[in-house]
C-alpha cells in the first residue's frame, strides 16, 4: 500500500517527535551528573584553593556517586588556568574553581585572553578566609607583631616574602603590607602558593601574606608562625593571633576567597544542578568542620549577589593596583 504524507502529517510528525523528546531532554538534565566533572584549579596542589577544592570534590561524590575530578592548571597568577577552563565545552561537566586573584588579573596584566565577566558564568562563592602573616620563626627572629615590624625596619629590603605570582591577593597583600607599616620586604612570585608555602616551611623564604586556609594546618603544627590575620576581628580558629585592627591597620582588610564559575552557555537549569550540589556540600557537617578548622567562612550568595560581588572585587582591586604602584615581576 502506498502512503503519500501531506506538509500537514510531515509537521505533525515533527511535533509529535518534539513532544517525545522534551521529556527525555529533560530526563537527561535532571540525571545530572551522569558522568564524572572536571574541575580545573588553576593552581599548583598544596595552595589555598587546592586545600578547598580537595574536601570538596571528595562531598561531592559522596554526595552524587560521580567524580568531582580536580585539574590542576597553574601559572601566571592563575591566568593560565583560566584561560583553559574558559574554553572548556558548556555542558555541565566543566567548571572553575578560581579566586579572588582573578578578579586582580584585569590590572595587572596589559593582555589577557579570556574575560572573567563575559566568558564565565558565576555560580557561587565557596569559602571565604582572612590573609594571614606568617614567618619562619628559623629566618625572621621575631616572637610577636611588634618585634617583626621593628625588624622590617630596621632591615629593608633584607627580607623577602613568597606569593603565589605577580598579581595575585599574596603579592598585593604584601605591597599594601608595605605600604601602610613604612617597610620594604623584597617580593619573590611563584607559580602558586602550595610552591611558596613549601619554600617557607623549608626556610628558603622568609615570609608570605597567605590566605589562612593553606597555612592553617602548618601554623596549628608549628612550622611557620602567625603573627597577624587581615580585618578587624580576630579568627576563631587562631583567637590567639592578633587582628589588623588590633596591631594599629585598621584599613588592612585583605580577604582572600575562593568561587565556582561555568563557562558562558552552559544552560541555566545545569548550572542550577552544580549550584545545588554545591551548596548542600558546604552546608553538610563534614565540610563545616573542614572550613572552621581552617578559618573559613561560606557566603551563602545567589548567583546574581555573586555576580555582583566579583564586579565590585575588580573595581576594588583596580584602585588598590594603581594605589600601590604594583608590577608584575
Amino acid at each position: 500500500m502506498n502512503h503519500r504524507f501531506t506538509r500537514r502529517d510531515v509537521l505533525r510528525t515533527a511535533a509529535s517527535g518534539a513532544l517525545l523528546a522534551m521529556p527525555f531532554a529533560h530526563a537527561q538534565s535532571s540525571a545530572w551528573p551522569a558522568k564524572p566533572v572536571m574541575m580545573v584549579v588553576p593552581f599548583p596542589a598544596g595552595g589555598g584553593t587546592d586545600a578547598f577544592a580537595r574536601p570538596l570534590a571528595a562531598q561531592f561524590a559522596k554526595q552524587t556517586g560521580k567524580q568531582l575530578v580536580i585539574d590542576n592548571k597553574g601559572g601566571a597568577g592563575g591566568t593560565v588556568g583560566a584561560s583553559v577552563a574558559a574554553r572548556a565545552a558548556p555542558d555541565g561537566y566543566n567548571v572553575f574553581m578560581g579566586a579572588v586573584h582573578h578578579t586582580i588579573a584585569p590590572s595587572m596584566y596589559p593582555k589577557l585572553d579570556y574575560d572573567l565577566e563575559k566568558d564565565f558564568v558565576p555560580l557561587t562563592l565557596v569559602a571565604s578566609v582572612p590573609q594571614v602573616v606568617v614567618i619562619n620563626p628559623r629566618r625572621v627572629a621575631a616572637n610577636d607583631y611588634k618585634g617583626f615590624i621593628e625588624l622590617m625596619r630596621r632591615n629593608p629590603g633584607k627580607y623577602n616574602y613568597g606569593s603565589a605570582g605577580s598579581g595575585t591577593s599574596h603579592h598585593l597583600a604584601g605591597e599594601l603590607f608595605k605600604q601602610q607599616t613604612n617597610t620594604f620586604i623584597t617580593h619573590i612570585p611563584y607559580r602558586g602558593a602550595g610552591p611558596a608555602l613549601q619554600d617557607l616551611i623549608a626556610g628558603n623564604v622568609d615570609m608570605m601574606f597567605d590566605g589562612l586556609g593553606s597555612s592553617a594546618n602548618h601554623i596549628k603544627g608549628g612550622r611557620i608562625k602567625a603573627l597577624m590575620v587581615s580585618g578587624s576581628k580576630r579568627n576563631p580558629a587562631f583567637p590567639d593571633v592578633p587582628c589588623a585592627a588590633d596591631v594599629g591597620l585598621p584599613d588592612y582588610t585583605v580577604t582572600t576567597w575562593y568561587g565556582l564559575w561555568a563557562p558562558k552557555g552552559t544552560p541555566a537549569d545545569l548550572q542550577t544542578h552544580i549550584v545545588d550540589e554545591v551548596r548542600k556540600a558546604v552546608q553538610s557537617e563534614e565540610l563545616k568542620a573542614v572550613w572552621a578548622g581552617q578559618g573559613a567562612e561560606f557566603p551563602n550568595l545567589s548567583q546574581q549577589q555573586f555576580a555582583t560581588f566579583i564586579h565590585g572585587e575588580i573595581q576594588r582591586w583596580s584602585a588598590v593596583v594603581k594605589a600601590s604602584g604594583a608590577k608584575l615581576d
